[in-house]
């Protein structure tokens, strides 16, 4: 039922009452899931609100009120004691993909292309930005009092909010004005890709920096520190970027990027929690912070933290029983072929996958090596089946040999292309594509038969096609 692209938010500000554990989560069919993380249970379900994909949850400081907008346009007020819809409203022409609740709680900032501040009383739209070129993924105020204090605060002017586009690799941060001439951005920080986790420390006081942590879908994480003082025209860089790496020892010179996944600032703002690795098993680990330097690359053997527990799992399965004499081929990395052996570590195994043998095999090794008798594997028509017709398919793709591609690909039996296919492995499938698109082009005959080609491949692969 759970969209993968659901998003948790927790209570920010919470009394010491039992709400206090409620997470709240989107799901992709509309509905808001309340989960009790002491009891570790659902609690409860907000249904009628959506109907469909929710893109972004936010509980409001008074604690039995929640916000939530959609792909169906609308943002809804939920009362989540009574697991109702308090109200609900239009909040964009398009998606509405993020929401923001202002300091005092009276106001509250939904993006999709653009950028709207909306009071919760009226629901009423205060005040409209002009937004970014795609949707907006994150939106947050960076400041909470207004930087001069002679005027009397409403709440809202003279605050600065910040806020972050899908495929956008530059931050906005904009102003909040009682008069309504400022439309644009009034500062912006660039990234070197789109940021996908942002953290910042709220600044108290006119003095204080915003120190800002941006991770990036690239795995690094840029931090800025920056006083909040009104228009600057040039984009900001980072005054530091942070990257994780293997040591890459072991016989394995190259040191791997470790991606960070997330950072958030401590309380005393001066370190920072990193959580590096995959998502199946993220380290978490706490670091100090240290501007001075432009570019801090982390040294960390995650590797062999990783390898242990892959040995666990690869001993549950069955090697089958070979004889000595023969050398057993797989499709390996496009461009290679070896034998791989039965290694005596998971480490091993892993090196073996990644750096197969530079030596190119020709056909009848590899058919030899395959333990395929030739004689039997010719039909009457003197092709060869499609068990070996996927192998020689491939053979041909890696070594770009004419001869071997025509053989195949001149086929016109409609099984025999969607058998090719669907055994054929599946890092073949591009350059299988780019081989056929070649090919359409020439003369009308191939192209006849290069478009059953394509339907199989398309009607086949079509999962992992989308994916790329």
């Amino acid at each position: 039922q759970d969209g993968p692209q659901r998003k948790k938010r927790k209570s920010e500000v919470a009394e010491v009452d039992k709400q206090l554990d409620i997470l709240a989560i989107g799901t992709a069919v509309g509905s808001i899931l309340l989960y009790s993380t002491v009891k570790g249970e659902l609690q409860s379900k907000l249904d009628g609100g959506h109907d469909n994909r929710v893109n972004c949850v936010r509980w409001h400081q008074d604690n039995c009120r929640l916000y939530s907008c959609s792909e169906d346009k609308h943002i809804v007020e939920w009362n989540t004691q009574t697991c109702k819809v308090k109200c609900k409203w239009k909040g964009d022409n398009s998606s509405v993909t993020s929401l923001c609740i202002s300091p005092d709680g009276k106001m509250l900032l939904s993006a999709g292309r653009t950028i709207k501040l909306w009071d919760l009383e009226t629901k009423e739209v205060y005040r409209h930005f002009t937004g970014h070129a795609t949707s907006v993924s994150s939106l947050m105020f960076t400041t909470v009092k207004p930087m001069n204090e002679n005027k009397p605060f409403d709440g809202i002017t003279g605050l600065y909010f910040l806020s972050g586009a899908i495929h956008d690799r530059l931050l906005s941060v904009w102003y909040i004005r009682s008069d309504r001439k400022e439309k644009n951005a009034v500062m912006s920080f660039t990234v070197t890709d789109e940021p996908t986790f942002i953290d910042l420390t709220v600044s108290e006081v006119k003095e204080e920096p915003v120190k800002l942590a941006v991770v990036c879908r690239d795995g690094q994480l840029h931090l800025f520190e920056h006083i909040l003082n009104g228009y600057c025209k040039k984009p900001l860089t980072s005054n530091c970027t942070i990257q994780i790496a293997t040591p890459g020892n072991d016989g394995d010179s190259t040191p791997k990027p470790v991606p960070i996944l997330a950072a958030a600032f401590c309380t005393d703002k001066q370190s920072l929690l990193l959580v590096y690795g995959n998502t199946l098993q993220p380290i978490i680990e706490k670091v100090s912070l240290n501007t001075t330097e432009s570019h801090v690359c982390l040294i960390r053997d995650i590797q062999k933290v990783l390898s242990l527990k892959t040995d666990v799992a690869l001993t549950k399965v069955k090697t089958p029983v070979v004889n000595s004499d023969t050398k057993v081929l797989v499709p390996g990395i496009p461009g290679h072929s070896t034998a791989v052996k039965t290694p005596s570590s998971g480490k091993e195994k892993k090196k073996n996958k990644r750096k197969p043998g530079e030596t190119e095999e020709s056909i009848e090794e590899r058919l030899e090596a395959l333990d395929i008798d030739v004689s039997k594997v010719k039909t009457p028509g003197g092709l060869p089946q499609t068990d070996s017709f996927a192998v020689l398919l491939v053979q041909g793709l890696e070594s770009n040999d004419a001869e071997i591609l025509n053989r195949v690909l001149n086929t016109r039996k409609e099984n025999v292309i969607k058998n090719t296919v669907a055994r054929m492995p599946i890092h073949a499938v591009i350059p299988l594509l780019h081989e056929l698109t070649k090919r359409l082009q020439g003369n009308p005959y191939s192209a006849s038969v290069m478009v059953r080609w394509l339907k199989s491949v398309f009607t086949l692969h079509a999962s992992y096609l989308s994916t790329v």
